[in-house]
């Protein structure tokens, strides 16, 4: 038999396959569908607003924070809450019209293509995540950069200290 060739399920393994999917969890049965609608937007408007604004506001409230001596920290959760009836609402009054943009083709977009969906919402948390810097504080660089400020007496121009703080977090520089 060819490698790409079809191999037929029996209706006894389509069984066996369905089964295997389904959660022994309880509480994750309840929430999770174990099939995927394709039709369901996912790269909305919606998505990637609600995404970038979390995110930003997210990762700007634990770093200001994060200067007092016992520093609030606002989690990933408190974002995934606050975010839901956010995109309902954004769901219930952006306009439904589509619209093409120049440079994209023939393909019609919309601001709003239907209700908020689950993807979206999973979406948008992964977007919040990244800007909590992964549950785990602010960039170990920026307390590099603290010190040479307060510690040292010294400037550092902006560029230097997000270069610095850049080349940190993407070469996986350990917190000590």
């Amino acid at each position: 038999m060819n490698t790409f060739d079809t191999e037929k399920i029996t209706p006894i393994e389509k069984e066996e396959d369905e089964e295997e999917e389904i959660s022994p969890i309880e509480e994750v049965r309840l929430t999770v569908r174990n099939t995927d609608d394709p039709t369901e937007p996912v790269w909305t408007f919606r998505m990637w607003f609600l995404g970038l604004i979390s995110c930003s506001l997210l990762s700007f409230l634990n770093q200001f924070f994060a200067y007092r001596t016992e520093p609030l920290i606002i989690t990933l959760i408190t974002v995934q809450v606050a975010t839901l009836p956010i995109g309902h609402f954004m769901a219930a009054i952006l306009p439904a019209t589509k619209f093409r943009i120049p440079g994209f083709g023939t393909k019609m977009l919309s601001l709003n293509p239907g209700p908020f969906n689950m993807k979206e919402h999973v979406l948008i948390t992964i977007f919040a995540n990244a800007g909590s810097a992964f549950g785990s504080g602010s960039p170990y660089a920026v307390g590099i950069v603290n010190i040479i400020i307060a510690f040292y007496g010294r400037g550092i121009s902006f560029y230097a200290a997000w270069l610095l703080i850049m080349t940190t977090q993407v070469s996986f520089f350990p917190k000590c």
